[in-house]
């Protein structure tokens, strides 16, 4: 009996390493995931995700964990590297997220929204057009079953950042400017018929006033785009976010050629 209780202890002692190793990295990354890291999600609720998706992940990767180290300085270099690997790879698509938000506040300074409900409608401070889009891609992306294929772009990092192989600092730094470059020119495109309709109001406005310069043009052009910034916003969002679905899509499917 003290055998099996032995070699029962022996597999639990692997069992336990092995969950430990695949929670490490996949709880870096789901913390920073669209819809399922959000701040306005209690903690115990996001450590329950992180949970869930260690044990979708962990059959996958099981075979791969090594064993566990003898040295403190192996095991503090496997620990290291997989809370490192889970929170770069977290951040490849927590920028999408930014891209929305970045594309409201371009929005609103367009359309003169910026200060309607600003800050009010969500834990970080952004005009109201941004907790919009925001709102609406994160229930989007969760409508249309992302979760099952975020869980296959984190068994996916495995092969890119195989257990206990530290990143290459170059990979990393052209990975991830290519990432902001990217992420950055998604916002603009995003908010593109908002500026557009900017400068064609202005350039009007403008026109305007000087063919008659008495004419309070501001007065009458403040409710102009204010509308006009609303409509704009119903009749683009759709299309907005369907562009950024598409997009998220392309970075969860292939995380290492998507910014190339």
């Amino acid at each position: 009996m003290i055998a099996d209780l032995a070699g029962l202890l022996g597999l639990s002692q692997r069992l336990l390493w092995t969950g430990f190793v695949v929670f490490l990295r996949v709880g870096a990354l789901a913390a920073l995931l669209p819809a399922f890291g959000e701040q306005s999600i209690p903690v115990r609720v996001r450590l329950g995700l992180a949970f869930a998706f260690t044990v979708v992940v962990l059959p996958s990767i099981a075979p791969d964990i090594p064993q566990i180290p003898q040295s403190a300085t192996a095991l503090v270099a496997i620990l290291g590297t997989e809370v490192l690997a889970g929170l770069f790879f977290g951040l490849l698509l927590r920028f999408f997220v930014l891209a929305l938000q970045i594309a409201g506040t371009v929005a609103a300074q367009s359309t003169s929204l910026s200060q309607i409900f600003g800050g009010s409608a969500g834990v970080d401070p952004q005009p109201a057009i941004g907790r919009v889009l925001v709102t609406a891609g994160l229930a989007l992306a969760a409508a249309m079953g992302l979760h099952t294929d975020f869980a296959a772009y984190m068994i996916e990092t495995y092969a890119l950042v195989p257990i206990g192989q530290a990143m290459d600092p170059t990979v990393v730094a052209d990975l991830g400017l290519a990432a902001v470059s990217h992420v950055f020119a998604l916002g603009f495109t995003l908010a593109a018929p908002f500026v557009i309709s900017s400068l064609v109001y202005n350039v009007t406005l403008g026109v305007i006033n000087r063919a008659m310069p008495q004419l309070m043009v501001s007065f009458i052009g403040a409710p102009a785009i204010t509308a006009g910034g609303l409509l704009l916003l119903a009749v683009c969002a759709p299309l907005m976010l369907e562009v950024w679905l598409s997009a998220l899509r392309v970075v969860v499917d292939d995380p290492a050629g998507a910014f190339r």
